[in-house]
């Protein structure tokens, strides 16, 4: 499990990050999730990063990340944000990946890149919508994310271990992009939103902008319970502490304990080893640019580089990380 510590255009969007020198210099395919989240503030700073080393990728923004990593599994992209928790569920043939007959021969293409702490999982609720605590979700209209991620499962088994409440019986889950999701709270239609975010996301402060909300904090009595530890330990996931006073309007005092979540960015085995290093080298010799380019990705660092990453580096990502030093585990070598 691990512990961030306290810290104080939704619509796809195609754009070249970077433009390599020569004109015939190959370009390379990209995707990842809607501007405003943690994950294309990350993935665009990589992009940009690699652009000095002429590796030239053009970022296709508002993906639904379930299907990017399949596409770069297949090869039809080269680099993507990818979540851990797929992974397993891609290899085992599982959820989304039911009906792809050679998922688990494709899940053996992913190659990993580099792995950071992306945030956490905000339980979003207006102060005019009643709910001051979990028990308030009965009978609810809770937006608990996308109808193809995995971020909604994850919303609704964190609501049933705090709550025992089942999504469609105890209240109403409803599966709308994340754009149509703020958008629907804001206008009142639904009475909480689930949202993953960094701390201090711009898209949740907007809430105590012009007027009160609410994050809802996990229970102390319920952190330790088998179900919650067994939630923190899955890929990607974990616990998150911060302080309630980062959002201005935010009603809940003190510290805010959440679920965390991490990424990584991916590529697959057929991109060339030259290309995957080039990009490496170049984000890790501009590290100071990219942690001044939002304030969690202060939290990337030479000691956090393989959070929560879960299938082998490329070999010209390892290659990079074995000549700077970096302490690269075992289980990530090919």
């Amino acid at each position: 499990m691990f512990n961030f510590g306290k810290l104080a255009f939704t619509a796809a969007l195609s754009l070249a990050v970077s433009v390599a020198s020569g004109a015939t210099a190959q370009v390379f395919k990209g995707e990842t999730a809607g501007v405003g989240d943690p994950v294309h503030t990350m993935f665009v700073a990589f992009a940009n990063q690699a652009g000095k080393a002429d590796v030239t990728i053009q970022v296709n923004a508002g993906q639904t990340l379930t299907k990017s990593m399949l596409k770069g599994a297949k090869g039809d992209i080269d680099f993507f944000s990818s979540v851990p928790s797929l992974v397993n569920l891609m290899a085992g043939q599982k959820r989304m990946y039911e009906n792809i007959d050679d998922a688990p021969e494709l899940s053996k293409n992913l190659r990993a890149i580099i792995g950071f702490k992306a945030g956490a999982y905000h339980p979003v609720t207006l102060a005019s919508s009643g709910i001051e605590n979990w028990g308030d979700l009965k009978g609810k209209t809770i937006f608990t994310g996308p109808p193809a991620g995995s971020a909604s499962a994850t919303s609704e088994a964190l609501i049933k271990i705090i709550t025992g409440y089942e999504a469609g019986t105890d209240y109403n889950a409803v599966r709308l992009s994340w754009g149509e999701g703020y958008a629907a709270l804001a206008d009142g239609k639904i009475d909480m939103m689930v949202r993953p975010a960094e701390v201090g996301s711009a898209n949740i402060e907007q809430f105590g902008l012009s007027g009160e909300f609410r994050v809802l904090s996990i229970p102390a009595d319920k952190v330790d319970s088998d179900a919650m530890q067994s939630l923190f330990g899955r890929p990607g996931r974990g616990m998150i502490a911060f302080d309630g006073s980062v959002y201005k309007g935010q009603l809940t005092t003190g510290e805010i304990t959440a679920l965390g979540f991490t990424q990584f960015i991916g590529t697959h085995a057929g991109v060339s080893d030259d290309t995957v290093y080039a990009a490496t080298k170049a984000f890790w010799e501009n590290i100071e640019e990219v942690q001044a380019t939002a304030f969690f990705l202060r939290e990337v660092t030479k000691e956090s580089a393989f959070t929560s990453v879960n299938v082998p580096l490329h070999p010209g990502a390892l290659r990079y990380y074995d000549e700077a030093g970096f302490v690269v585990p075992d289980a990530l070598r090919n």
